[in-house]
């Protein structure tokens, strides 16, 4: 993917990012953000608010907390199983937003919600902003909202004192990857390969190139996800990325050991990308 040079978000989005402090602070210091992603309700509806805790404490600078859908697309086995598991336990938006607010009690870690646009439109455009704002959430990721596709939902999103996180795809032409650049709050989440999510056990070898072409042109930060699943792949990664997005990995950790296996691989990933 080749890009052009930088083009500038509007006067809106930035006033409207309450992602931007946090980035602008980690990127003046050198420091790269670790964003695991957590499915709601995933072991058990008891889990969630252990989990949010131990990633926090393990150095996450920033959480997805994915609310749990039937078909989830983009999502690979070891999601989409997390996400039936919380599914059948009764976990749903109002479940998920209520968990956030008990985390707000005693955590100010940054989370964005991680949804699909049929739970959103189900429990109501309007109500789910006020409501995950009231929450706490500092922003919010539509998978299948891409840029163009519902300008007054967008519009919505994109006025809210919330970040509307957008995805970029590694296959996107030039024109297409500034225009979703321009419009992209908090940061820009770039799919570091297609497909759909899942531990790999190595990375393309064009993406240090791309992400290098990529952050020449974005004017908010670049978090990279899909197959990250180790400490060197992490540091890897956070040579050139502002953050670093891991999400099937965490999964299989809370499988195989639960909480403790789950702060472990946290820690080690946060060690790994520290040392770069």
């Amino acid at each position: 993917m080749a890009f052009a040079s930088p083009t500038s978000s509007s006067d809106l989005t930035a006033a409207r990012d309450p992602l931007a402090p946090a980035f602008a602070a980690w990127r003046a210091a050198g420091h790269r953000a670790l964003i695991p992603y957590l499915t709601a309700g995933y072991p058990d509806p008891e889990a969630t608010l252990p989990l949010l805790a131990r990633l926090a404490a393990a150095g996450a600078d920033l959480i997805e907390l994915g609310i749990p859908f039937s078909d989830p697309v983009a999502d690979g086995p070891t999601i989409q199983r997390s996400s039936q598991r919380a599914l059948e336990a009764g976990v749903d938006v109002s479940w998920v937003l209520q968990r956030l607010r008990e985390f707000r009690t005693d955590h100010h870690t940054p989370v964005v919600l991680f949804t699909y646009l049929n739970p959103v439109i189900a429990y109501g455009p309007e109500r789910f902003l006020a409501d995950a704002i009231d929450a706490g959430a500092q922003g919010v990721l539509l998978t299948d909202l891409p840029v163009g596709s519902d300008p007054d939902l967008e519009a919505a999103f994109e006025s809210a004192p919330i970040a509307l996180v957008r995805l970029l795809a590694p296959t996107s032409p030039p024109a297409r990857a500034r225009q979703v650049a321009a419009r992209a709050q908090g940061f820009l989440y770039y799919i570091s390969r297609m497909g759909v999510t899942g531990a790999r056990a190595a990375l393309p070898p064009q993406l240090v190139r791309e992400l290098e072409a990529l952050r020449a042109l974005s004017p908010v930060p670049v978090a990279v996800g899909f197959g990250i699943s180790t400490p060197d792949q992490a540091a890897a990664v956070a040579h050139v990325a502002d953050g670093i997005v891991v999400g099937s990995a965490l999964i299989d950790n809370i499988d195989s050991g639960g909480l403790e296996a789950a702060g472990r691989f946290i820690a080690g990933l946060r060690r790994a990308i520290d040392a770069t």
